[in-house]
């Protein structure tokens, strides 16, 4: 009870605040009468697959991507189109080209989309690359990449 009570409470934290480190969660739990530990606060961060995106007061700031899993949303596609920059594929392999500091974002939105022919992706800095699942795919799945640019 105490587990799912202190991670709702990560939530509300979160949707309230720019928080940008596990240590500044923790402070802030601590404040809500909450006793943690860096080491619980890691684990919780994982479980509620927290994720960085860039803030508008800080470099970076924890969000939740699970309030948005049954739908795309505006804000996330406007995200997409607001953070790449380009497209490009060979063979079975598509490189998005992202502003600085967005490849994970553009990753977990381009996860969200669930499109089958994806194998997976690994996201750098301002970089996300797919791996299709063929070759004659690649160019199907780029395609509809760009539909959200539009």
């Amino acid at each position: 009870m105490q587990r799912s009570l202190r991670q709702q409470k990560i939530l509300e934290i979160i949707a309230a605040n720019e928080i940008d480190t596990q240590e500044e969660l923790c402070a802030e739990l601590i404040k809500a009468n909450f006793n943690v530990t860096q080491a619980t606060i890691s684990r919780d961060v994982k479980d509620l697959k927290l994720y960085k995106v860039a803030g508008t007061k800080k470099k970076y700031k924890y969000a939740s991507f699970d309030t948005y899993v049954d739908s795309v949303t505006n804000r996330m596609t406007n995200l997409f189109k607001g953070c790449v920059l380009a497209i490009n594929h060979a063979n079975n392999l598509i490189l998005i080209k992202t502003m600085r500091g967005n490849g994970s974002t553009v990753g977990v939105f381009v996860d969200s989309l669930n499109i089958e022919d994806i194998v997976g992706s690994v996201a750098g800095d301002d970089t996300l690359l797919i791996v299709v699942n063929s070759n004659e795919n690649a160019p199907k799945v780029v395609s509809v990449l760009k539909e959200y640019l539009s």
